[in-house]
């Protein structure tokens, strides 16, 4: 019989994730070293990708931090030389950087959509050229990106950035299907509302932090780890024949037409 769980099983594996400084990238490096990865946590916030990294060490894993500007090509593939250096080969890349720049489409500016463009859609470019090429030689691995839920439900405000997420769930697919003859994989993850530092401030708005709860079928915000386990979930051999995805980690936000009625009655 297959031994199931050891393919969930990272020991001996190795990773890198950008974005590891806070929120869902934090929680995502964490998530694959408590399962036995060595972790390289990049990030712009070269502190706090230390502290990620520190947090590692201290529950007995194996971390160190890198900086690197997810939306600079440069930065991104002196990153996988960096990786290169420390591993001699990679198992796991993951990326969750982005950037949301809440405007109607009427009022965008050029430099808006330039700073939303090139770090949601160039720079998912940028780290599937570094990290693929690594992975395409070596005959394996496991790419990740990171979508939104903002890629496929849209409100008044979020259509450029939604429009980026669409194109990463594009992009993942697109690069599956030149790599995977290569043996590796690339996906995505979407994440609809998660409890992290960024977006603290909605508890600030109980009225607004509650309309976006109702709207997932738990009527609650995520934690940054519910998103981490997909991540972890795509990153191990137990995901072995899944590539060109977009796993939704949304409590059900996409598969409802929001909040309740009051129509019917339900159990609670």
């Amino acid at each position: 019989m297959t031994d199931y769980r050891k393919l969930f099983d990272l020991t001996g594996k190795t990773a890198v994730v950008l974005g590891a400084a806070s929120g869902i990238g934090k929680s995502s490096a964490e998530a694959l070293a408590g399962l036995g990865a060595r972790v390289v946590c990049a990030d712009r916030a070269l502190d706090a990708a230390e502290a990620t990294a520190a947090g590692i060490r201290d529950k007995g894993g194996w971390a160190e931090a890198a900086a690197c500007d997810a939306a600079s090509a440069a930065d991104v593939n002196a990153l996988a030389k960096t990786v290169m250096q420390k591993f001699s080969r990679l198992d796991i890349a993951v990326t969750t950087p982005g950037l949301n720049i809440r405007k109607t489409i009427l009022d965008y500016t050029e430099e808006d959509l330039d700073r939303v463009l090139n770090l949601n859609v160039k720079g998912t470019v940028w780290f599937f050229q570094a990290f693929g090429r690594i992975m395409v030689e070596q005959k394996g691995g496991s790419i990740i990106a990171c979508s939104s839920v903002r890629a496929v439900t849209i409100e008044p405000g979020l259509g450029v950035y939604g429009s980026t997420k669409a194109a990463i769930g594009l992009l993942v697919k697109g690069f599956a299907s030149e790599v995977g003859r290569s043996g590796v994989r690339v996906n995505a993850i979407a994440p609809s509302i998660a409890e992290t530092a960024l977006t603290s401030p909605f508890k600030q708005r109980p009225d607004i932090y509650n309309l976006y709860a109702g709207h997932t079928v738990f009527n609650r915000w995520s934690s940054a780890d519910e998103v981490a386990t997909a991540v972890a979930y795509l990153a191990s051999d137990a995901a072995s024949y899944v590539t060109g995805s977009t796993l939704f980690v949304d409590g059900g936000w996409t598969g409802v037409d929001g909040p309740p009625t009051g129509l019917t009655q339900l159990h609670t």
